[in-house]
């Protein structure tokens, strides 16, 4: 098995470096990540400067670009590496619902969709504790069950883990993406220099939270997985829509 390892927490986050520790062992693997924090850069190129790639003390390759420029790189011919899957994470804190339309982990993950094995997109819902080693033993775990039929191809596999010790999670559960509350109003500050500036404020709680949600299964100390994809059709709409345009051929 070979993988290609990234996050968006940056090189130097203790999650990624838990995740490395644990697959090492079940397989050979390869870690590029952005040089920094991209946390919410979603599936950002950067275009419009060429970037630098360098070699940590670790071993792993860092990146002055967003988590999708490392993913992209890391399975180009200029890499020389041959990834069969790529594993992005751990995050350090939740990608539940709406959160996977800004998440650089899942982003990274994403860019990982054209290999034959469905990446994985891998978040610890931090509580505080900082169980690291539960989620990277989770995803050895799922690497190393065999699957009796293909997943459909372009496929992202979503999971949050709980913060909590391995012998305290209950299992898995195969979970839909819930949706969150409207987050807050960004925070405005004043600099030292009597400049106005603005922190984007913290997303909002769980509100399509029941049984089957994502959420629900995390607060219950079950691990979630959803799959997610690229397709963002609304297929549902067709009809509807195809009414209030009527015959515009």
């Amino acid at each position: 098995m070979k993988l290609l390892l990234s996050n968006d927490d940056g090189v130097h986050a203790p999650g990624l470096s838990a995740l490395a520790d644990e697959l090492k062992n079940i397989a050979e693997i390869r870690v590029i990540a952005p040089d920094r924090d991209h946390s919410g850069a979603s599936n950002s190129l950067t275009l419009t400067r060429p970037l630098i790639l360098q070699k940590t003390s670790q071993g792993f390759f860092a990146v002055d670009g967003t988590p999708t420029d490392c993913v992209h790189m890391g399975l180009s011919e200029m890499f020389g590496y041959d990834a069969e899957r790529v594993v992005s994470g751990i995050n350090s804190h939740a990608n539940l619902g709406d959160d996977v339309l800004y998440s650089g982990t899942v982003a990274a993950a994403m860019e990982g969709r054209f290999l034959a094995q469905p990446a994985i997109a891998v978040s610890l819902v931090n509580r505080g504790q900082e169980n690291y080693a539960t989620a990277a033993k989770v995803v050895a775990n799922l690497l190393l069950r065999q699957l009796k039929s293909p997943i459909a191809p372009r496929t992202v596999l979503n999971v949050n883990v709980p913060d909590v010790p391995l012998d305290d999670i209950r299992g898995i559960q195969l979970t839909r993406l819930g949706h969150r509350l409207k987050g807050g109003e960004p925070h405005e500050i004043v600099d030292p220099r009597g400049r106005k500036r603005y922190w984007i404020a913290a997303a909002g709680e769980g509100d399509d939270a029941g049984p089957g949600t994502d959420f629900y299964a995390v607060e219950h100390n079950y691990v979630s997985i959803t799959p997610i994809h690229v397709d963002m059709t609304r297929y549902d709409a067709f009809n509807q829509l195809q009414d209030w345009l009527g015959d515009t051929e």
